[in-house]
């Protein structure tokens, strides 16, 4: 059953019970089921279009392993709080001294190993710069930071098959604007899957694909009158 159909069938309660069971086999499943009690309280406040952002980022993580065959601890755990230092950066550092940013990436490194926190720095935003499109510091940032970062693609790849298939699910003016944020960058994606570093085999790479021309489909669909 496709993540988004589970999502709208089951809701929160069917991820979550949809990824214990994946990661029941894992030999970290504790430090996983820590990881996913962490991402629920950072983001217990906050809604991905119509349902919990928790959905999202569960969907993130259940894909690694299922869709991706990647039984990799530090990458899942990475997927479920690939969010947390961006959006939530004050409560994930705590007391800790010194810029938010920083001292939440210490955060997770401490609770979760230096690989985890690496692997969501790759994948965290900058802060906007006011003197470059913002669509543009996105795709810039994209590319520039993944270029090395072979693991952390993977981690990116199901963020953004979930954000650019599941876009359908989005509500009102948020389409749109996703569509016109998401849409130069499938090419970005797809040069990244394709190339021989990125650790996924080649049918996952191909399935991958498909899912990016399905995205480009609704990216079309959703600006056709652009």
């Amino acid at each position: 059953m496709p993540l988004h159909t589970i999502s709208e069938v089951y809701g929160e309660a069917g991820l979550r019970e949809r990824l214990l069971l994946e990661i029941a086999e894992l030999p970290d499943s504790e430090r996983l089921v820590e990881a996913l009690e962490l991402a629920a309280e950072l983001h217990r406040d906050d809604h991905y279009g119509r349902e919990p952002y928790l959905n999202h980022l569960l969907r993130v993580a259940i894909r690694i392993i299922s869709h991706y065959r990647v039984r990799d601890g530090d990458l899942v755990a990475a997927g479920l709080l690939h969010d947390s230092v961006e959006d939530h950066p004050v409560e994930l550092a705590g007391d800790r001294p010194g810029p938010p940013t920083a001292a939440a990436l210490a955060e997770l490194a401490d609770r979760f190993g230096e690989r985890v926190a690496e692997l969501v720095a790759a994948v965290t935003n900058p802060e906007p710069d006011p003197s470059i499109d913002r669509h543009l510091q996105y795709r810039e940032h994209v590319a520039a930071n993944l270029d090395r970062a072979p693991w952390a693609r993977i981690v990116k790849l199901s963020d953004f098959t979930d954000n650019g298939v599941g876009i359908l699910y989005a509500t009102g003016p948020a389409m749109h604007k996703l569509a016109t944020k998401y849409r130069p960058l499938t090419a970005v994606y797809r040069d990244l899957v394709t190339r021989a570093d990125t650790p996924l085999a080649d049918d996952v790479k191909q399935h991958i694909l498909d899912q990016l021309d399905s995205a480009d489909q609704r990216f079309e669909a959703i600006l056709a009158g652009d």
